[in-house]
């Protein structure tokens, strides 16, 4: 008897992500040490996210052709221009008139993170389902939003000034090494290539499997508030600045999310700050349920995008069709 799994999760935007995201977070949630029984059960499907997530990277640069490097490279540092510039704008703007405490309840810290960031797997799912190859090459730049390096950047004023430019340095070497592969031989850029989808859906259990929905709760309504604010304000900044300057299209709002590795992002900045410890345990929570309020409410707005873009077209050609 066949059953089509792959089939029914495709139906879903970014199901390839989104679908074993959200079954790992409820066998997390419900049933948490099931899979923390060692071996290479929980190497994969607990502790297997990071390096997973390195194997895509690797495989995603080695898609990327170095005679049409240009058009992803660009799109990448818009999209990481347009998530910065509003994250850095809202979390000092919140810093200085609500001061540390931040708004709703919600840090600085935390309205930085959440917005500076793009969850790179559910970015490249989306970009592979709704956009192009240059989309898909995107998400090698896109990936540097991942980790603490913005938010420490934007918070600079608060006195966090222990940068990790290492660990930009770690994102993008699986990318280059990649690159390298795939443009020196065509024949380890087809072997990777297709390694590449089959890597999303592990990785995205993985990542749902340290998640836990009764965060949602603790976090309440202000992890909510971001969650939702990071998908409509982001989301639609992406689309609009990209079709102003040229490039329309659905995939465009694929940025308006929050990664995965945000979770450890709270730690990284006490670290640095002390002072800010108070405000760690909610500044956990409430990412977590941005996160996972932006896996499900991000591939429904790049959907939706998507299919008006389409509907508009067809919409187009009548009309030429007619005029001819």
């Amino acid at each position: 008897m066949q059953i089509p799994i792959l089939k029914t999760m495709k139906k879903t935007p970014g199901g390839l992500m989104v679908v074993p995201l959200i079954i790992g977070a409820i066998i997390n949630t419900f049933f948490p040490n099931v899979l923390t029984i060692g071996g290479f059960t929980q190497a994969l499907f607990k502790d297997g996210a990071q390096p997973l997530i390195a194997m895509f990277l690797l495989c995603m640069g080695a898609q990327i052709s170095i005679k049409q490097a240009g058009t992803p490279i660009k799109r990448g540092l818009i999209s990481i221009l347009i998530k910065f510039v509003i994250g850095a704008a809202i979390a000092i703007t919140v810093g200085k008139i609500f001061g540390v405490k931040g708004l709703f309840g919600i840090t600085p810290m935390v309205w930085m993170s959440a917005f500076s960031s793009v969850n790179t797997g559910l970015y490249v799912a989306l970009a592979d389902q709704f956009g192009t190859t240059d989309d898909v090459g995107a998400g090698a730049m896109i990936a540097l939003t991942g980790g603490a390096f913005f938010t420490m950047i934007a918070l600079g004023a608060s006195g966090l000034a222990d940068i990790p430019i290492l660990s930009m340095v770690a994102v993008i070497v699986p990318v280059i090494v990649g690159f390298i592969l795939g443009n020196f031989d065509v024949d380890m850029k087809k072997l990777l290539g297709q390694g590449q989808h089959a890597l999303i859906p592990l990785f995205a259990f993985a990542l749902g499997s340290n998640m836990n929905f009764q965060n949602i709760v603790k976090a309440g309504i202000p992890g909510i508030i971001l969650g939702i604010s990071v998908v409509v304000i982001t989301g639609f900044a992406g689309y609009f600045i990209h079709s102003l300057l040229g490039y329309k299209a659905g995939v465009t709002a694929a940025i308006g999310n929050t990664a995965g590795n945000q979770l450890a992002t709270p730690l990284a900045i006490v670290a640095a700050d002390v002072s800010l410890k108070p405000y760690l345990a909610a500044a956990t929570a409430q990412i977590a349920t941005a996160i996972i309020v932006t896996c499900i409410l991000s591939p429904m707005l790049v959907g939706f995008l998507d299919k008006r873009l389409k509907v508009k077209e067809s919409f187009t050609d009548i009309e030429n069709e007619s005029v001819a």
